[in-house]
């Protein structure tokens, strides 16, 4: 329960964008403009990176709380519920009277997906840095991660210099948003940033780097450790100077929606228990590969004790 003097404490706070993910999978072909395309397999699931990261993060024990701003229409939803029973706190979300809550259609084939989104709701979130609710949680957090475009750059940076003095840890996982990745101003903010959770198209569209590795290393000029997510490859990261590569393990795609965000909550879990850095990869790697493995990227929901099974497979 919440101690009268204010919100209870969350290790994890996770700010950005939410979503209602329909997700269509099993398809027996990708479908083409103009045609219909049938299956008996889709399912709704909270996503986003807000939901999938606090939901696999919370599931594995890591006390967490979100922050974002959605519409009337999800509350008391059985989507809006699952965050409830995994014991995350909503209270700092905003709901609007006037916008319906973002809602990204899926089509998972293959491997990959093609995704069609409206999320108008998740325009000018900066705003949400206003409400003194907000902020008492931010005060009382060990770490910050944020799931949104960070637009626009300037007033995130400001936020995030802000948090800093106060002794917070920040991440970020900004998403394929090409006018912030490759905006002259994305470095001062990473600056301010102790992980930054780019794939790697985002990784070398932050860098203009042709390679991977190369990238990974600019990266980390600008933020403390920078981790780029490779899929079936794992994960590459760079500390000290050092790049440090982990795989994955094997796993059959069946949706790699949400997979990156699993993996940020697998990480962060394993960042906030004091594991060895080298363990908060092998934890992303186990948490992106089973998101991937099934619909929605919130699938990847599991124990510690089950993960810390799975890790041993790396």
């Amino acid at each position: 329960m919440k101690p009268p003097g204010g919100p209870a404490r969350a290790a994890l706070v996770v700010l950005g964008e939410f979503f209602v993910d329909m997700v269509f999978y099993d398809l027996p072909r990708a479908p083409r403009m103009g045609e219909e395309v049938k299956t008996k397999c889709c399912a709704e699931f909270p996503g986003g990176g807000v939901a999938t990261t606090a939901l696999v993060a919370a599931g594995l024990g890591c006390p967490t709380a979100v922050i974002t701003r959605v519409g009337r229409d999800i509350r008391g939803s059985a989507i809006w519920r699952q965050l409830e029973q995994r014991g995350i706190s909503l209270e700092a979300c905003e709901y609007s009277a006037n916008l319906p809550t973002a809602k990204t259609v899926c089509a998972a084939f293959g491997g990959e997906r093609m995704m069609i989104t409206h999320d108008a709701i998740n325009h000018r979130l900066h705003t949400l840095l206003k409400r003194p609710g907000v902020w008492r949680w931010l005060r009382k957090a060990r770490h910050l991660h944020l799931a949104c475009s960070l637009r626009p750059l300037q007033t995130w940076a400001r936020a995030i210099r802000r948090l800093q003095l106060q002794g917070l840890t920040i991440s970020t996982d900004i998403g394929w948003n090409p006018e912030v990745l490759e905006s002259a101003h994305l470095g001062a903010l990473l600056r301010g940033c102790d992980f930054t959770f780019p794939n790697e198209l985002e990784a070398k569209a932050m860098t203009h780097e042709k390679s991977v590795e190369k990238a990974a290393q600019k990266l980390a000029r600008w933020v403390r450790i920078p981790v780029v997510k490779l899929g079936r490859s794992g994960c590459i990261a760079v500390k000290d100077g050092k790049l440090l590569r982990v795989k994955s393990i094997p796993a059959r795609v069946v949706d790699a929606t949400g997979a990156g965000d699993a993996f940020d909550g697998g990480f962060l879990h394993g960042y906030l228990a004091g594991w060895p850095l080298q363990e908060c990869l092998r934890a992303g790697n186990v948490c992106g590969a089973l998101a991937a493995a099934n619909p929605g990227g919130s699938s990847a929901m599991l124990s510690q004790q089950k993960l810390l099974q799975l890790m041993k497979r790396i």
